[in-house]
């Protein structure tokens, strides 16, 4: 039991508590209300705590994590050229992706995110197989979105590919994924319409379908998505439902996004590097005003850290200010600032598990749904006193803040320190990862690794 913390349930049936208990039986949550009997049971002390659930995040392409901060002045175009087309990608051996989906799992528990979606790259079976068990390894729970190779990218990532996803998908679905009763689930990451030919696309949606897979893709951002209208295409054609997961959709018109909310098609805002890469703004108020509801990914840890603490600021800075310009362009001061702290904390946690499927699993403090919860310290140096624990969380809390981390009922961060790692060994692994991807491609521009 988790015992006389501040709980955020984000269940707006139960609400929000200045002071409750969370009961937890086995891998579930069992009660939540203030004053529970803790006499059988072994106690959490979460006085001194804001007490809620995991956060969610709904694109990231984990392996990158051996790799992390090189690209911190990348755009777009430099990011996919030494990724993908330029050849660092194709280096790849099992191995590699095995310490960088390990570390990069590990990043997001420390940080309090304890559901992901690993939009993978894969160049071989063997990648496949290592990446799922760093992710098990790992502990977290997560969406094992099945992507194409990063060597010989340029076959596969271009507007006239014919080439149809990697049928070793149907493999990997069969080993690993035949129990929904575990923390790692299916999806396939896809190259969607603006990134192959438009039979591939509808090859790689169907192919999902019958293997109950989330689908994910790129889309309607950058230069391309004005001109595309690949949402409008994906609807005339019958597509667009809630199982496909579309991911950036900045630069597409508003007709588009009132089909997105129609149909319940998943979006996931990436707010820091769509900002600073060059995908566009984001499209958080576009979408809300027609309805729909977005979920927010951290995206390529190449250039940004692995934490929604600072992903939740972008979204809801990045809203206020496109909004608060308007205004100013007028003559006028904003009187009230659009989108609240409690939305921007949805998008992070219930609404990034409805987006992944996991909706009756997680994302909120629910009896009967799995106990995936987090401890942050109200009481250190940056937190302390509280006066609104939703505005702390999103406005004011950082990783270094979350004391502890439960996935399925079992504690995988207690006293601020991952457990059951050895870190001297993922560190040594991820250097020597590191070193040989870049003795084999070169050091990109603007890296010197240490």
């Amino acid at each position: 039991m988790f015992k006389g913390g501040c709980v955020l349930t984000l269940d707006p049936a139960l609400g929000d508590f200045k002071r409750a208990d969370v009961l937890v039986e086995g891998s579930r949550i069992a009660a939540v209300q203030p004053d529970l009997d803790a006499s059988d049971c072994e106690v959490v002390d979460a006085s001194g705590m804001i007490v809620l659930p995991g956060f969610v995040d709904t694109h990231r392409h984990v392996w990158e994590a051996v790799i992390r901060n090189a690209g911190a002045d990348w755009p777009l175009t430099t990011y996919l050229q030494h990724l993908y087309f330029g050849g660092l990608g194709g280096t790849l051996r099992p191995e590699d992706v095995y310490i960088g989906n390990l570390l990069g799992a590990l990043e997001a528990l420390d940080a309090g995110v304890t559901t992901l979606l690993d939009w993978s790259m894969i160049n071989s079976p063997d990648h496949a197989d290592e990446m799922i068990r760093a992710l098990q390894e790992a502990r977290i729970r997560a969406v094992f979105a099945y992507g194409t190779p990063l060597r010989g990218a340029g076959d596969y990532w271009s507007r006239e590919s014919e080439l149809t996803h990697p049928e070793d998908c149907v493999r990997v679905k069969k080993q690993y994924f035949s129990s929904d009763d575990q923390l790692l689930t299916f999806g396939l990451a896809i190259r969607g319409p603006e990134f192959s030919s438009w039979n591939a696309t509808l090859h790689d949606i169907r192919l999902a379908r019958e293997l109950g897979a989330v689908c994910s893709m790129h889309v309607g951002f950058g230069s391309w998505g004005s001109v595309d209208r690949s949402i409008e295409k994906m609807y005339q054609a019958g597509l667009l439902g809630p199982d496909l997961n579309l991911v950036h959709v900045n630069t597409i018109s508003d007709e588009e996004f009132r089909l997105i909310a129609e149909t319940g098609a998943s979006v996931s805002v990436t707010p820091e590097i769509e900002m600073m890469m060059g995908h566009g703004y984001p499209l958080t108020g576009r979408l809300t005003r027609h309805g729909g509801r977005p979920t927010i990914g951290i995206d390529v840890v190449t250039s940004t850290g692995g934490d929604m603490f600072a992903q939740m600021k972008f979204m809801l800075q990045a809203e206020r200010s496109r909004i608060n310009e308007g205004i100013l362009a007028g003559g006028n001061m904003p009187e009230k600032l659009p989108l609240s702290a409690r939305e921007v904390l949805e998008f992070a946690t219930i609404d990034g598990a409805r987006a992944l499927g996991l909706e009756s699993k997680v994302g909120s403090l629910t009896p009967g749904k799995q106990a995936d919860v987090i401890l942050i310290r109200a009481t250190d140096i940056n937190l302390t006193p509280v006066n609104d624990p939703v505005g702390a969380v999103v406005q004011c809390a950082h990783a270094g803040n979350v004391d502890s981390v439960y996935v399925a009922g079992k504690a995988v961060k207690r006293g601020g320190r991952l457990l059951h790692v050895d870190l001297a060994r993922v560190r040594t692994l991820a250097a020597q990862s590191r070193d040989y991807i870049f003795a084999e491609y070169g050091t990109p521009d603007g890296a010197w690794p240490l």
